[in-house]
């Protein structure tokens, strides 16, 4: 059985990559026949496409795609060039399409319908920003019918993470199809902290924020948050993730509201320093506008760190309705300063969510999705 996942960036930061990452390695890693399609695009942000990729990855190999612009910009309708011809062409028995209203996802669609090969696609899937403009939700809105009437009504199978994000599919896709795969963690990476070493400079006591500095993880309220806090409760907050052009104005936010000098920007660091960050930290900060899922909770919880998160998206699910961690509105910075203070205030409570927490989280590992996957490919194969 060959297995082709199709993603547009691979070998780069981010959830949906890491999520292609994990599981296709451990696939390939037990025997799979298994590739990865993507793009040449490293960061979409910044449309900054590179040259200098290695054709194998850990074990997996790694064909690339030069990608070609989205016309309109924020609609994320880029295409592969070559990308069909190649899936037509490679004796693939399955197709595992990542990411929802992106244009490898149709031209996926288009090769499967073609050749009778059974699609696979996983959603991600990430509603409209409420901030973004009318005209651009509602273009959203009709790209999300269109795909559930295109592309979904071709796949086998549609893969998500969470149920609140398979009530979200079923507004516009077929229901039967829907599985629930949630993503997981390296269980043995964590389990020998001895070996990770944190980046000099960090404060004693801190609370972090990691993954993309990005205009949708409700960063400001986060620095507002932080403002509002009485001072014997403030910690430095540490930005561990690289910055999608928000960095600047929390800092000039920081500064207006007399909190500047506890911001300090990490940038993106290696795995072994972000565990030992994330230990380090007297709690993780979440206040994100949407998660599907929320790969970094899981990092958290297996670490022992309180955590406090937006209640949105798979927060609630990841979180077991808050037996897990503190959550708080989207948007709130006063109930945001007040978990936050209550990290620190209330140690009991606090310890008995992190206990829940490193219960919790021993049921998910990259080891049980990506066997649960190999299932979903040999079921369709051999149907």
């Amino acid at each position: 059985m060959k297995v082709a996942q199709v993603a547009l960036r691979f070998d780069a930061p981010g959830g949906v990559e890491t999520n292609v990452y994990e599981v296709t390695r451990r696939l390939a890693a037990a025997g799979t026949d298994i590739s990865v399609y993507a793009s040449d695009l490293y960061d979409e942000s910044e449309w900054d496409r590179r040259s200098n990729y290695r054709p194998v990855v850990d074990g997996i190999p790694v064909r690339r795609f030069a990608v070609r612009k989205r016309m309109i910009p924020g609609l994320t309708l880029p295409m592969m060039v070559g990308l069909m011809d190649a899936l037509a062409g490679d004796g693939i028995d399955v197709i595992h399409a990542h990411s929802h209203r992106y244009g490898h996802v149709l031209q996926s669609a288009a090769v499967a319908d073609r050749r009778g090969i059974p699609l696979v696609v996983s959603t991600h899937y990430h509603p409209a920003d409420r901030r973004e403009p009318g005209w651009k939700r509602a273009m959203l809105r009709l790209q999300d019918v269109g795909f559930g009437a295109t592309a979904y009504r071709v796949a086998k199978a549609l893969v998500v993470e969470t149920e609140r994000e398979a009530g979200l599919v079923r507004e516009f896709a077929p229901a039967e199809g829907i599985r629930i795969i949630p993503p997981g963690i390296n269980l043995a990476e964590w389990s020998t902290p001895a070996a990770d070493h944190p980046p000099p400079g960090l404060p004693p006591e801190y609370f972090v924020f990691h993954g993309r500095m990005a205009s949708n993880k409700g960063l400001p309220y986060l620095v507002d948050a932080l403002a509002r806090m009485e001072p014997r409760f403030r910690r430095p907050v540490v930005f561990a993730g690289p910055d999608w052009g928000v960095q600047s104005e929390l800092e000039a936010q920081a500064k207006a509201r007399g909190v500047g000098d506890l911001l300090i920007f990490l940038g993106w660091q290696g795995a072994g320093a972000t565990r030992a960050i994330i230990r380090g930290a007297s709690a993780l900060v979440l206040p994100s506008e949407w998660e599907a899922f929320g790969l970094v909770l899981l990092m958290g919880m297996v670490a022992g760190t309180p955590l406090v998160a937006t209640s949105v998206g798979g927060v609630p699910e990841v979180l077991d309705q808050g037996r897990a961690g503190r959550q708080v509105p989207y948007g709130d910075a006063p109930a945001l300063a007040d978990a936050l203070t209550a990290v620190l205030s209330d140690p009991s409570t606090t310890r008995a969510l992190a206990r829940v927490a490193a219960e919790r989280v021993q049921g998910y590992d990259w080891s049980v999705a990506a066997q649960r996957h190999l299932a979903l490919y040999r079921e369709l194969a051999s149907a």
